[in-house]
This record gives C-alpha cells, sequence and structure tokens, in this order.
C-alpha cells in the first residue's frame, strides 16, 4: 500500500493508546537460570504501565495465557493477545505507528530480517509484527525496506537520530545510499532532518541501535551516553557520538541541548560483554521505567533523565536478566500513540 499523505512520527512522549510487549520464552535468550527474573521484569512494567495505559501482551496460544495470566496476578489494564512469536523484541518488530496530516493514525510495518541476517530463528517475527498491525485496525502501510525501531529516535517535529553502523549497513538495504535511506524516512516516516552519530557500544548485536546511544527528552534536548575510562573500548565510540550530537541541529536549524549521562560499568554474561545503558529507557503516560543494574552510576542515571519528566513516575528497574539477551526496556517495548 503506498502512503496516501504526509505522515509524522510522534515523539514517545506524546500520549499512548496503549504499549505493546511480547512474553519472554526463548531459551536462547533467557536460559531458565534467567528467565524467571525476566518474567519479574515483565511483570513490573505491565504495574507501572498500566496505571497510564493499556498494555497489550502478546503470548503464544492459550497454555501460555493462563500461566501469565497467574503470573501478572492482579494487574490492571493488561490485555493478553495470541499471537506466537519467537522473541521479545517488540521494538524492531512490532508496527511503528505515525500520524497523516489529519491526525489518524497509521501502522507502518517494515521488513524485520533479524539485524541484518543474523539469526535465522527469529525472522518469523517479521510476520508476528504483521499481525500485531493488523490487529490495530489501523490502516497499514508496508515499505519495501528492513527497519528496526530501535535504530531511529524521533523528537516528533521531524528530527531523527540513527547511526551509520545501522541504516548505512550492507545487511539491510545494500541497494540504498545515504540520501536513498533519509528519502524513504522522510516518506513514511516524516523525519525532514536525520542527525547521523557513527557507531553503537560493544555487545549490541543490532550494529549499533541508537536506544543503547542517545535519546530525545524534549525538542531539543538529547540524552547521550559517555563513557569516563578512557581504556573501555566504548570510550571512543560514545566521544565521537557526543560530538557529533553538539555539532547538529533539529529541524529549525536550532542547536540541540545535549546531556551526558555516564555509563554502567561493564558488564559480562557468559564470556561476552552486554549492551547495559540507561538509554534504553522507555517512557510512558504515566512512568518512565529507566533500566538499572546495581551500578554506582544507577541513581544519577534517574535523576538525570527525571529532570524532563515532571508529573511522570520514573521508576528504575533493575535489569541485569533482561540484558543478559543483548537487550533492553526500550527494546521490548513499541508505543501505540493515542488516536
Amino acid at each position: 500500500m503506498a502512503p496516501s499523505g504526509k505522515y509524522l512520527m510522534p515523539a514517545e512522549w506524546e500520549r499512548h493508546e496503549a504499549t505493546w510487549l511480547a512474553w519472554p520464552k526463548d531459551p536462547l535468550t533467557f536460559p531458565s537460570e534467567i528467565l524467571e527474573r525476566v518474567e519479574a521484569i515483565y511483570s513490573q512494567m505491565a504495574m507501572f504501565l498500566g496505571r497510564g495505559e493499556r498494555v497489550d501482551l502478546l503470548v503464544d496460544d492459550e497454555k501460555a495465557r493462563r500461566r501469565v495470566s497467574r503470573i501478572l496476578g492482579g494487574r490492571t489494564n493488561v490485555s493478553l493477545h495470541k499471537i506466537r512469536t519467537a522473541d521479545v523484541w517488540m521494538r524492531d518488530y512490532g508496527p511503528i505507528f505515525v500520524r497523516e496530516g489529519g491526525g489518524g493514525l497509521v501502522a507502518t510495518k517494515w521488513i524485520f530480517n533479524a539485524w541484518g541476517n543474523k539469526y535465522d530463528e527469529l525472522k518469523p517475527d517479521n510476520s508476528s509484527g504483521g499481525k500485531v498491525a493488523e490487529l490495530t485496525d489501523l490502516p497499514v502501510v508496508r515499505p519495501r525496506f528492513v527497519l528496526e525501531g530501535g535504530s531511529i529516535d524521533t523528537n516528533g517535529r521531524g528530527t531523527c537520530i540513527t547511526t551509520e553502523q545501522c541504516l548505512l549497513n550492507k545487511n539491510r538495504n545494500p541497494k540504498y545510499d545515504r540520501a536513498g535511506i533519509e528519502g524513504v524516512l522522510r516518506r513514511y516516516l516524516g523525519f525532514s532532518n536525520v542527525v547521523w552519530l557513527k557507531r553503537g557500544i560493544t555487545g549490541d548485536d543490532t550494529d549499533g541501535h541508537v536506544d543503547d546511544l542517545a535519546r530525545f527528552v524534549g525538542q531539543r534536548d538529547v540524552i547521550c551516553m559517555v563513557e569516563e575510562d578512557r581504556r573501555d573500548e566504548n570510550y571512543e565510540p560514545l566521544k565521537e557520538n557526543i560530538e557529533a550530537l553538539r555539532s547538529a541541529r533539529d529541524e529549525r536549524g536550532r542547536e540541540l541541548r545535549v546531556i551526558p549521562i555516564s555509563m554502567p560499568r561493564k558488564k559480562i554474561g557468559g564470556d561476552e560483554r552486554l549492551p547495559a545503558s540507561y538509554a534504553n529507557f522507555y517512557v510512558g503516560n504515566g512512568a518512565v521505567l529507566v533500566p538499572t543494574f546495581d551500578d554506582v552510576n544507577d541513581g544519577a542515571a534517574i535523576k538525570t533523565i527525571s529532570r524532563f519528566f515532571p508529573g511522570r513516575e520514573v521508576v528504575g528497574i533493575n535489569c541485569e536478566a533482561l540484558v543478559y539477551g543483548f537487550g533492553g526496556i526500550h527494546c521490548v517495548t513499541q508505543q501505540q500513540p493515542a488516536a
């Protein structure tokens, strides 16, 4: 279906109809000794988000529905939907919701190829995301383009932050150069201004998703992760990124206000470094969920993010178990804006 009018992706902090999640169960992502802790994180997310908006949660079948209902107990404002998924990364395979010029909502469903064909067993989630789009009863637009929601972040006014490592990677859309990619983003998401960062953090198997690096917290305000230890492998990439943001402009030509947040200390899962980052927070109607890691920098990160969301409860949720699967709170959530 070709777009019928001008589209614009709202900012995450604009009012939601719902948040979409998929219940965790993949043993390769979350082994049995980790899974119960991840389920507890989901229960917390459902509780805090459900106070301000509906939580739409995918489960595989009736057996899973009954089990999840027991785990969630009396959680209110949670709707369970029987759509089978391979894994939990709703941000990347779920629809990205946009507004038409008249204000109506459209679900854009992009191609999900499991982050550059890295995981064949997760590719069926491209279909799962399509079923979510259809379940909303909104018009569905399907660009023939590979894009994950975690690779972009917007101020809701036409400016997008992304990375060269991800969007220019030949394992996504090899026939597109930078100008071609910007044209697609402009057509379907309304991004008139794209700020390109270089690369992501070590341990991120998505090829540098921006939701581990830098996030809008206002129309001109951007929080950006920094590494204080010059010996750390993330020091140089994050230094490059904050310098790029400090020289960038918004869609009206104004300088961005860049707010640094120190990275948590290195986290290891098995033999691999994990992509632990405070930038992987999620903004709901009534609550902002910030990943924490039992780290000395947790409190400062929560305090900094809290400055930009007065009137919302800013909650730290220990995500050491969730990041074991190489993702965080933002990676598993997808907002559906209010109609």
